[in-house]
């Protein structure tokens, strides 16, 4: 237990919560952040609407608490910058509306910036029905939100799942519009020398997609986010479309890791997962050259989603 002078010391925490449509999710989100283990009189929760049609009233009522702001330029990026805007904390934790943070979620996440200047923690996919997931949902828990990797190797953090000094935010800037934010943001801030790391007992949990027009939304966006990113780089179109060319031969190694998966159990689950995979690279493919043969360059459009 934490006493009142203990308390006092602790950095004062504003979790960011970007939201769209989604208030079944963010109840259940602003719920587990109101059972945190962090004391509640040191961490607010900020909610940046992002042009719910239920309107702001609604999005206050599911969360009670919460500091409910408007974020009037669409796309998660925006909707980040207008809820940091509008945050006090020394510390900003980034959360998605449909995550759903274990109760030491705040105190890993701060933690863990001991050590680094920005940190990202552990995203787990889970199934409606763990026992018996759907091809999709089978799919999602064994290949979703490896922020381990993304950290080490890729050198990004996704920001559902993320811890910022203010201090450090606001020296690299805000979040761009239309490209993979997270990852513009995360090697923008390396750029400037700040180091990154990997918030292992910052733990939230991510609901697996279950149907495939939720996977391919999920993979539109993403791939046209990461091609207008790459297009700024130098051969940034050559190298997506070589990428694209290699998507379809990477199908049998990743079906191997299907098979050896221990977050997925059961033959028809796994050969479902397989399947799944070996469709969803195809299609991949398919949509990254169309978007490296683009005659003129694909700036996209602001995205609605605020989910990884």
């Amino acid at each position: 237990m934490i006493s009142a002078g203990e308390s006092s010391a602790l950095p004062f925490v504003s979790v960011v919560i970007p939201h769209f449509n989604d208030l079944e999710r963010l109840r259940l989100c602003y719920d587990r952040l109101l059972g945190q283990s962090w004391p509640r009189e040191r961490f607010e929760i900020v909610v940046a609407d992002n042009n719910s049609k239920c309107g702001l009233d609604a999005v206050q009522a599911a969360a009670p608490e919460a500091v409910v702001v408007p974020a009037p330029v669409q796309g998660a990026g925006p909707a980040r910058n207008a809820g940091v805007s509008a945050s006090r904390g020394e510390v900003i934790a980034f959360i998605d509306s449909d995550c759903v943070p274990e109760r030491d979620w705040i105190a890993g996440g701060v933690a863990a910036l001991a050590r680094f200047d920005f940190v990202g923690g552990r995203v787990f996919t889970f199934a409606q029905d763990p026992e018996r997931p759907n091809p999709i949902e089978a799919y999602e828990t064994v290949f979703n939100f490896n922020f381990r990797r993304y950290i080490e190797t890729v050198g990004f953090t996704g920001t559902g799942n993320m811890f910022v000094p203010r201090s450090v935010f606001d020296l690299v800037g805000g979040f761009r519009a239309v490209v993979a934010e997270d990852m513009e943001w995360s090697f923008r801030a390396r750029g400037l020398g700040y180091r990154l790391g990997y918030a292992e007992q910052a733990v939230v949990g991510h609901p697996a997609r279950r149907s495939w027009a939720e996977l391919e939304r999920r993979w539109a966006r993403m791939l046209q986010e990461d091609y207008a990113l790459i297009q700024e780089q130098r051969f940034g179109r050559l190298r997506f479309a070589l990428k694209a060319l290699a998507m379809p031969a990477s199908v049998l190694p990743h079906a191997a890791k299907v098979v050896v998966s221990r977050e997925v159990s059961g033959v028809v689950a796994k050969l479902g997962a397989i399947a799944v995979l070996a469709r969803l690279r195809i299609w991949r493919a398919g949509r990254m050259l169309r978007l490296a043969a683009a005659v003129t360059p694909v700036l996209g459009r602001p995205t609605e989603s605020h989910s990884g």
